[in-house]
């Protein structure tokens, strides 16, 4: 036996902490390192590519020069469709299926639910909500599209402080007031949203429903840059929080047993989240399952440490999106489908299948 201040002879040596870390490093370093030069592959390479009349009635791939279009000035063809209508594209779709994919990996953790998203708590449909009033009340005639999205956005944030003033208890937000706060919330939003699409004319209501499906199309750089200093924001804020996370995903009795305040990390967390989703769909409208995609795809590889998963799912979720809104522009080329309905057309199976998943590990418990 060894004396109270010795260690025993198994006692691993000082330096394994460090090691631990420089392998958490490396495994970052490679992670998280792979997924942002995913996105950056994919922004670069998606305004690029499109379709052209192929002479016999058809379309064919054509790749836009990007030589040739930056180096042209106004009424150069090449220059209007990259630098107005594909660039904002990718950008906004980076952008969206950032945030989307962070507001995914917090509300999981938040409540320790695989299958929440950021669609699960309300606030999405507390921005469809103010979206679908601002279109119905002509908003877009006299302030652009710059009105829906202010309209969007401020419905998500007062989604988001309804929920918690209504799921706290006390100066808690315990995972299952806060689920079923948004849950309820999100059924009265649809409800109204529905009421406010049956009052409007035919072409309100065609406006209703495009905006509903989710979009990139003609996403304008003033509207494109606002939002992108909330979702910074809001990242940003996730990202400090990452180990916190790490914490409060094994259950509040363990996150408070290593000095984790749940109460603080929750609120912080959820307002946090909440804020990102408000910003992405004031800009591009409620795009699906992301939130869901993303984060179960990087956990997948990487694990479920939240300081890799988090900024990992942040770089894949802006591919996912650029990727499928790509898909959405050239599948019936020259019409073009809503980025929405793609990813609901993957998402929806994903869903289905995470959810056999999970009902198959209850059963063998």
């Amino acid at each position: 036996m060894s004396s109270a201040g010795t260690p025993p002879a198994n006692t691993p040596p000082a330096r394994a902490p460090r090691a631990r870390g420089r392998l958490t490093a490396a495994r970052l370093a490679l992670t998280v390192g792979g997924a942002f030069a995913l996105l950056l592959i994919v922004v670069a390479l998606a305004p690029l590519i499109g379709l052209a009349p192929d002479g016999a009635g058809g379309q064919r791939l054509v790749l836009l020069d990007l030589g040739h279009a930056l180096a042209g000035g106004r009424g150069n063809a090449d220059t209007e469709i990259f630098l107005l209508a594909r660039l904002p594209r990718a950008l906004a779709g980076a952008l969206a299926g950032a945030g989307l994919a962070a507001a995914g990996v917090a509300y999981q953790a938040l409540l320790r639910n695989p299958l929440a998203e950021p669609y699960t708590l309300g606030v999405s449909s507390g921005a469809s909500l103010g979206a679908v009033i601002a279109i119905r009340l002509g908003a877009a005639t006299w302030l652009g599209s710059s009105g829906i999205a202010l309209a969007a956005f401020a419905g998500a944030l007062l989604a988001a402080t309804l929920i918690g003033r209504l799921a706290r208890v006390g100066r808690a937000l315990p995972a299952a007031t806060l689920l079923l706060a948004g849950v309820t919330l999100a059924l009265l939003c649809s409800a109204a949203s529905a009421l406010v699409q049956y009052t409007a004319s035919f072409t309100e209501a065609y406006r209703i429903v495009r905006w509903m499906m989710g979009g990139l199309d003609w996403i304008l750089y003033p509207d494109l840059a606002r939002s992108a200093v909330a979702v910074a924001l809001g990242i940003g804020v996730l990202l400090c929080h990452a180990r916190e996370l790490n914490a409060l995903a094994t259950g509040r009795e363990s996150a408070a047993s290593i000095g984790v305040d749940p109460d603080r990390v929750t609120r912080i967390v959820f307002f946090a989240a909440s804020l990102v989703v408000a910003a992405v769909i004031s800009v591009a409208g409620p795009i699906g399952f992301v939130g869901l995609i993303a984060p179960h795809a990087v956990r997948a590889i990487a694990g479920a440490d939240h300081r890799v998963l988090l900024p990992a799912a942040i770089a894949f979720g802006g591919a996912f999106v650029v990727v499928c809104d790509t898909l959405a522009r050239l599948v019936l080329a020259p019409a073009q489908l809503p980025v929405g309905i793609i990813t609901a057309l993957i998402g929806a199976p994903f869903f289905l299948a995470l959810l056999a998943r999970e009902k198959g590990r209850s059963l063998g418990e």
